[in-house]
């Protein structure tokens, strides 16, 4: 497990991982539905993840669910990068139900991100909108190239947690071991 803490005037957050874990996840932001979408993400990319963090959701929820993100991704590079005997590339396609949301990735030490989720308004309480501030932020402090593309879905709920799903497993098979590959790159450096 490994640990990070991140204190602004905004957040408090402190995050630990495990890449190599079961799935086991305790997770806090004070944010009800990035806690269901994280304790999906920690299960279904066997990432042990603890999350704790006290934000200023007196005023929204934006900067605790875009700080999680830069911690979660900052934390995520830390612990692959320079990537060695991984396979590096990762994608999934996950249903859930009416959805289906695919993500292509590269553990590429170059950020990016593409994001095509047709999801406005709120599930709960929940806006939209802060999903893409958190795969953004996310994305860039993990350092890695990815892309979240909405394949069909009309169930906002089933989108976004299709999107997180699809993450996690585009992770779990980027992470895995193979001996075989050694550095997964022609310039030898990731």
């Amino acid at each position: 497990m490994i640990t990070k803490t991140r204190t602004t005037k905004e957040t408090d957050i402190t995050v630990s991982l495990d890449i190599n874990g079961t799935g086991k996840n305790n997770i806090d932001t004070g944010v009800g539905f990035l806690d269901h979408m994280l304790e999906s993400f920690s299960k279904h990319s066997l990432i042990d993840l603890d999350v704790s963090c006290k934000g200023d959701t007196h005023i929204d929820d934006h900067h605790s669910v875009e700080d999680v993100g830069i911690v979660l991704g900052s934390l995520l590079a830390e612990a692959i990068y320079p990537v060695k005997n991984m396979e590096r590339f990762g994608s999934a396609n996950i249903v859930m139900d009416e959805a289906c949301v695919s993500c292509d990735l590269d553990l590429s030490n170059r950020p990016f991100l593409v994001y095509e989720l047709d999801v406005h308004g709120k599930v709960g309480q929940f806006d939209t909108e802060l999903v893409e501030e958190f795969f953004r932020a996310f994305a860039l402090n993990a350092k890695i190239s990815m892309h979240i593309i909405e394949l069909r879905g009309k169930n906002k709920h089933h989108i976004i947690e299709a999107a997180f799903k699809s993450v996690a497993v585009a992770i779990r098979r980027a992470t895995a071991k193979n001996e075989r590959v050694g550095i997964p790159s022609t310039k030898d450096v990731l």
